[in-house]
């Protein structure tokens, strides 16, 4: 199968049985020279390129050639797991309401800042059987920030979940995809799952519904991981997507679930 410009180079993303290994690993650049752009300002790095001074932003993927996350898994079906970004947002309940009509679940990696304007929105994220994992408080790139820093963008943004009744996040996604040693060490010691992507759509430059669908099913396969964006900009094209990626994913067999490290 052909690798969309908008994917990740894969090494592992695959269930076999129940407590097989979730392998997910970053190898290389991303394909297409750019990954996820979010909100939060960025300069150019050896790790990042900014691209839009204003909403979205680009950058290089931190280059890895060591796993990101393992552990065990407890599905022995055929299985996708649906993630977005930078939300809550006023896309996110469009999208609730879809991944509801086809009894679908998905990981939301939150902004904390964001939060605090939709605080009712996060709830139903929780309260419809979806994940919330920590996406940072304002989205920086992490790898040009201080350890106390890393720690009180993680930190802020816990609060502002559990502040919602919500439970503390057992994963956490850095802005951009971008991390380091030094990001990694803090997330171990938060005891929180770093997790990345296999399946980039790249919905954050406006494509094309249909582009981002082919982009998603074209490369699908068991255990893929898909980044898209509920938040920081104009998602309405996302929200098109999702639906016919529903509907796809539901007739190809596949169970559309939350990531079982993020429980």
């Amino acid at each position: 199968m052909a690798v969309d410009m908008g994917v990740l180079p894969r090494t592992t993303a695959a269930i076999s049985a129940a407590g097989a290994l979730l392998l997910l690993a970053v190898v290389g650049s991303t394909v297409g020279g750019s990954s996820e752009p979010e909100l939060g300002a960025v300069t150019s790095s050896a790790n990042a390129v900014a691209a839009e001074p204003v909403q979205l932003r680009t950058s290089d993927a931190t280059t890895l050639t060591r796993p990101v996350f393992t552990g065990p898994t407890a599905s022995t079906s055929r299985v996708v797991y649906l993630t977005y970004d930078d939300g809550p947002s006023r896309y996110t309940p469009k999208i609730l309401d879809l991944l509801k009509a086809y009894r679908a679940n998905a990981t939301f990696f939150v902004v904390g800042s964001q939060v605090r304007t939709r605080e009712a929105t996060l709830r139903r994220i929780r309260n419809d059987g979806h994940l919330v994992g920590n996406h940072s408080w304002n989205h920086p790139l992490l790898t040009r920030l201080s350890p106390a820093q890393v720690r009180s963008q993680f930190r802020r943004t816990d609060a502002a979940i559990t502040a919602q009744g919500l439970p503390q996040p057992r994963c956490e996604r850095p802005p951009y995809g971008g991390f380091n040693t030094l990001v990694r060490r803090i997330s171990t010691q938060r005891r929180q799952s770093m997790i990345i992507w296999t399946i980039d759509t790249r919905d954050w430059a406006l494509p094309g519904a249909r582009v981002i669908v082919r982009r998603t099913l074209g490369n699908v396969r068991n255990g893929s991981i898909v980044l898209m964006h509920d938040g920081g900009g104009d998602r309405r094209q996302t929200v098109a997507a999702t639906r016919a990626i529903l509907r796809g994913l539901h007739d190809r067999g596949y169970t559309i679930a939350s990531l079982p490290m993020c429980r």
